[in-house]
């Protein structure tokens, strides 16, 4: 690695920027290390400008980060957006590819959780700038810490530092009076005419960085001087709405009607208007340039010009007018974050904006941002971005994107957190998709079965079965009920219900389900259809976990031949059910046809995948299992060591399937009757699993209970009994009575009581 690192997609500094000497560069040299500074609104200011601040908290932040930077203060410095917690996880995935710290194949959730751990064990210093955070909730598990590093946080929320680890408040308030003039200076310096009244123009605007920031803009655009502009919003602002050095909500509101007017007078002229109502649909920090001159977006644009088409250089031509009159900035370096609009001007235009309007933007708004999404992968920045958008557009429009039915773009934002692997932010939309389309559109529409349907594989991905079989039964039923038995939709619900009743231990739900749902499928698609194929593989997967073990492996063995012949022996699908096959011989104790087999496997997997690949370590850890059941310990032990060895180099100390590989060696260990090899591990992987997972995860329970059993074996009844009962408890509190787990810990327990 070379340090320092930033990681990140910071906003640059806006033009003319006058550092805060008085009013928050300070707090740059104050930060003291394992501490979170909480930067909000000043007080008196959100009282009359409400949640939307204005004081110019991101490029105070901005500008401490840059300061740190520059000083070589930090080896790190990590810049996330904090606006919803997908966003919050890419960051942290990010950094910790940045730092060098990332394993393969790590989904964004254990990246994160990756980078949190670094950040508490490294020593070196870092800083982390959460911008934005719109709901503290966002950051429930995900806050950073640790002995090396300083956090700051933006935010309009002042109870966010009640959740903070170690918080300060810092309020950012206006400019100073001193401030102000530097800052008018300097954004006037090239026509110093321009000038006279500065002071008294300053004061006018409450000293509201986003005002002065409008204000100078038309002043240096429009050749007049700061008295005559301050003539010009005097006849324009609500009667008692103003005060000199008061901010005041109208001084916004003002600020940017001047500068609108003056960008709508700028050729491609009368567009300025309709362009800055499609941005305030729009995430404020930050819109894709590819949205806003889309041909959605052109379209949109050529209504307010007569019907008089507007290409995508007019389209750009607006947006620069906007930033040359204060209103928008764009930073031409980033696809991702091209247009950044202050949440206070976005406020503006929609509250100026009739009803017919407003939905007009916001339809344009979705079709844009659907046009610009395509289908392939994208830059994970760019990715974001686009839900970001999606997000502020939902808030904005309202019911309007479900009339008559869902707009596209919303299922788009779902997807893309699917094929993003973020499973909890997934779990969290397809439930407020499902929510809201059951009232809108009903429960039995196409739009609302289809986003039961992905709630449902994200509880499958998340690893809870037994959410996924409610969704899949409601989404079966449905089908059924509309399309009738024998619709492929129909069966293709039924194939995944069955597939969740297996993962949720009903093996015998799933082979009832599964056994007509194989037919109906051949019956529509053909025996070689891959969905047929699947449901069969399905199927022998159930007969496995039913201890049907001849009526798997002659599935499988079907399966097998055929995709050898369509596919060729060295096809992964050819090599996975190659897999399976031996996997289920060998659960039928059928050891000398599984152990070749399984050989077979190794061998192919190293060979076409490479040994290092997961597949092929994970085809050595089934080997060393038949080994261990063929009653060769000392190859079953050599070959965990192996993998244990494999995934600790190729994954990482702390991967799951690491720790699953220590576990299995400990096991072996313990079949083998060398507990005093057995017992160091289990202790490890007890102190692995409370570090890594947590103390009342499923997978530590169930290691604390193969530590006491251990004990038990090993005649240390005094250290097996309390570590029963302890893990017994807690099994109880977390996974209920009647959890398999906690069944089984009970029974163990009160034997080894007994005994």
């Amino acid at each position: 690695m070379s340090w320092p690192v930033f990681s990140g997609l910071m906003p640059s500094v806006t033009g003319f920027y006058t550092p805060r000497i008085e009013t928050g560069l300070a707090l740059a040299g104050s930060l003291h290390p394992g501490e979170t500074a909480v930067l909000v609104t000043a007080d008196e200011v959100a009282r009359s400008l409400g949640p939307l601040g204005g004081t110019g908290k991101t490029q105070l932040a901005v500008a401490i980060a840059g300061a740190c930077w520059e000083r070589r203060s930090v080896d790190l410095l990590c810049w996330v957006s904090a606006t919803g917690r997908d966003s919050v996880l890419l960051g942290y995935a990010r950094a910790l590819a940045d730092v060098g710290a990332a394993g393969p194949a790590a989904g964004p959730e254990e990246a994160a959780e990756q980078f949190l751990r670094w950040l508490a064990r490294t020593g070196r210093p870092w800083l982390a700038i959460l911008d934005d955070l719109a709901d503290p909730a966002v950051l429930a598990g995900l806050w950073p810490h640790g002995p090396a590093g300083r956090v700051m946080v933006t935010t309009n929320r002042p109870d966010t530092a009640l959740r903070a680890p170690s918080p300060r408040v810092m309020e950012v308030g206006v400019f100073s009076r001193r401030e102000s003039l530097n800052y008018l200076s300097a954004r006037l310096s090239a026509e110093p005419d321009l000038w006279s009244g500065a002071l008294d123009l300053a004061t006018e605007l409450g000293f509201l960085p986003v005002a002065l920031a409008q204000a100078g803009a038309v002043v240096a655009e429009a050749a007049i001087d700061c008295r005559e502009y301050q003539n010009r919003i005097a006849g324009r602002q609500l009667p008692g709405a103003a005060g000199r050095g008061a901010v005041q909500p109208a001084v916004v509101a003002t600020t940017s009607a001047l500068s609108l007017e003056l960008a709508d007078l700028l050729p491609p002229a009368g567009l300025a208007r309709p362009a800055l109502a499609l941005t305030s649909m729009l995430d404020p920090n930050g819109i894709p340039g590819a949205v806003l001159t889309s041909r959605a977006a052109c379209m949109y644009l050529s209504r307010y010009r007569g019907g008089v088409p507007v290409d995508e250089a007019e389209a750009r031509a607006v947006m620069h007018n906007l930033a040359r009159c204060g209103l928008v900035t764009i930073d031409t370096t980033t696809p991702a974050r091209t247009v950044r609009v202050h949440a206070l001007v976005q406020a503006g235009i929609r509250q100026a904006m009739t009803s017919a309007e407003s939905d007009y933007a916001a339809l344009a708004a979705a079709d844009a941002l659907l046009q610009a999404w395509p289908p392939h992968p994208v830059p994970a920045a760019f990715d974001q971005a686009l839900r970001d958008c999606t997000a502020r557009l939902r808030q904005a429009a309202g019911a309007l994107l479900w009339t008559p039915q869902c707009h596209p773009v919303l299922i788009r934002a779902g997807q893309s957190l699917d094929s993003s692997e973020l499973i909890g932010p997934a779990i969290t939309y397809w439930q407020a998709m499902t929510d809201i389309g059951r009232p809108a559109l009903g429960a039995a529409h196409a739009h609302t079965v289809y986003a039961r349907n992905r709630l449902a594989e994200a509880y499958e991905a998340a690893g809870r079965p037994g959410d996924a079989v409610v969704m899949y039964e409601l989404t079966a039923a449905e089908w059924e009920r509309g399309l009738g038995p024998g619709h492929p939709n129909t069966l293709a619900a039924r194939s995944s219900l069955a597939r969740a009743y297996r993962a949720a231990g009903r093996p015998g739900d799933a082979i009832r389900l599964a056994e007509p749902t194989v037919a109906g499928l051949a019956q529509v698609h053909g025996p070689g259809h891959p969905e047929t194929q699947a449901a069969r593989s399905e199927l022998a997967q159930a007969y496995l976990a039913a201890g049907l073990w001849a009526e798997a492996t002659g599935i499988l063995r079907e399966i097998l031949a055929d995709r050898e012949q369509a596919l060729g022996p060295d096809h992964p699908d050819t090599l996975a059910v190659q897999a399976d096959l031996a996997d289920g011989l060998r659960a039928a104790g059928q050891l000398d046809q599984a152990l070749p087999l399984l050989e077979r496997t190794v061998t192919d997997r190293e060979r076409i995948q490479g040994r290092d690949h997961p597949a092929a370590i994970s085809a050595r850890a089934s080997l060393a299992a038949g080994y261990l059941a063929a009653d060769r310990p000392r190859d079953a032990l050599a070959s965990y060591k192996r993998v244990l060895a494999d995934r600790e180099r190729v994954q990482g100390p702390d991967h799951p399937d690491t720790l699953a590989a220590r576990g299995d060696l400990a096991d072996a260990y313990h079949r083998a009757h060398k507990l005093r090899d057995a017992l160091p591990l289990y202790q490890r992987i007890v102190a692995d699993r409370e570090r890594v997972q947590g103390p009342d995860h499923p997978d530590t329970l169930a290691a604390r209970g193969d530590l006491a059993a251990a004990y038990q074996s090993a005649r240390k009844r005094s250290a097996a009994l309390p570590l029963y009962e302890r893990t017994l408890a807690d099994c109880e509190r977390v996974l209920g009575h009647d959890h398999p787990l906690t069944r089984a810990t009970r029974e163990n327990f009160l034997a080894a009581a007994r005994s």
